[in-house]
């Protein structure tokens, strides 16, 4: 008798048991849910549309090689010498690298003793970030901070033909090793700059930029092509200068895009602001000029339905942001790549592969496209010649 009394209890327990097992782990998630004080912005006006691209190449690493692999750590951009025929790149390990184009030989050049992104050629073929590196290996930080905001993330970086450097900081609240939460919190926290090194004077040109990213000077020397990452709403104050109604009206007509701006810095519309390329097929990185009529615009990853999901429901990205602090966050990076487009902004082709992941930069050297990223230990190279885009059906 004993015996079916214990075995009837153990029945009856048997679903409260169950219960609990399932309603704990729920009840748990919603506390640490609710404990948090991750706040992510709503974003109105989403759209999944891309711009049409008439030529594409979707399988780039079929015929691809890797450049410097184990040498090259996380190789986030390349700053190509056509005079030494030479380009250097700054990895993860703190080094600036060094890469003759003709075998391959990847030298340590200088040790910056921090994390370079992006960099650029100088003056008297100066290596430039945030930091001054000469020929021969001096290195020198130029600045750390405008208007009392200590750069937190400063990214990509050109240098105009008068010497002044115009940079981004992507975030002066998160750094690098936080950047999703960035892109998580949807608001801007990233600015466009100027440093001018006969002054030494570091000038703000555009604030409130949702993840300021590439650089680029136009050839003609009138503006400056930046991008912004993840791009949500535009707002009014982007715009300054003479003459800015009809593009002020022309922003704010246009809400939510993966793009890339021009500010001008000279002539009659200079400080203002333009769209030069949005509703791009991904996340743009990195960009640069190849002095062939085409600017590279890396993309980290493709603008996906669950990158969609994720930016227009906050609560989803809350969800995200506690995964990434506690256990990681699912994977949604897939078909990095890049997309070439003329002077004005017009797509010409898109390369892209659904194994490429976090593609960071793309620089075109003779017929190959040089590849960068922040995860990879090495540089993808394509043979544009041999492994062409082709137009899209």
């Amino acid at each position: 008798m004993p015996e079916s009394t214990t075995h009837n209890s153990s029945k009856s327990l048997w679903p409260i048991g169950f219960l609990i097992s399932i309603l704990a782990p729920v009840v748990v998630a919603v506390l640490i849910y609710q404990l948090d004080s991750f706040d992510p912005a709503p974003i109105p006006g989403l759209t999944q549309v891309t711009v049409f691209v008439p030529k594409r190449n979707s399988r780039m690493l079929q015929g691809s090689e890797k450049i410097g692999v184990q040498q090259l750590l996380a190789p986030e951009d390349i700053a190509y010498d056509p005079d030494s025929r030479v380009f250097y790149t700054g990895c993860i390990d703190g080094w600036v690298k060094r890469v003759t184009v003709a075998d391959f030989v990847v030298e340590n050049w200088v040790n910056t003793g921090g994390r370079p992104l992006g960099i650029a050629l100088g003056r008297n073929s100066d290596v430039i970030g945030l930091f001054k590196v000469t020929s021969n290996g001096v290195v020198k930080l130029l600045t750390d901070e405008a208007e009392g905001l200590k750069f937190k993330l400063t990214n990509d970086v050109d240098v105009a033909n008068d010497g002044m450097i115009y940079f981004s900081d992507a975030s002066y609240k998160y750094g690098l090793k936080e950047f999703i939460f960035d892109f998580l919190e949807g608001r801007p926290f990233g600015r466009l700059l100027s440093y001018d090194p006969s002054t030494k004077h570091t000038t703000v040109l555009v604030r409130n930029l949702y993840f300021a990213n590439g650089v680029a000077i136009s050839p003609d020397q009138k503006f400056v092509v930046f991008c912004e990452t993840p791009m949500y709403v535009i707002p009014c104050n982007f715009v300054f200068g003479y003459k800015v109604i009809f593009a002020l009206n022309k922003l704010n007509n246009s809400r939510t895009r993966r793009s890339c701006k021009k500010y001008y810095i000279k002539g009659e519309r200079k400080g203002s602001v333009d769209i030069f390329i949005d509703n791009l097929p991904g996340f743009p990185d990195n960009l640069r000029y190849d002095g062939e009529g085409h600017y590279w615009i890396a993309l980290a990853t493709e603008y996906s339905y669950q990158w969609y999901v994720a930016q227009k429901y906050p609560f989803i990205r809350k969800v995200i942001a506690i995964m990434e602090k506690h256990v990681g966050r699912p994977p949604m990076e897939k078909n990095g790549g890049s997309i070439a487009v003329d002077l004005e902004g017009k797509p010409i082709a898109h390369y892209h592969d659904p194994g490429i992941a976090i593609i960071s930069s793309t620089v075109k050297i003779d017929d190959h496209l040089y590849c960068g990223s922040i995860v990879n230990p090495y540089i993808i190279r394509l043979n544009l010649t041999r492994y062409p885009a082709v137009t899209s059906a």
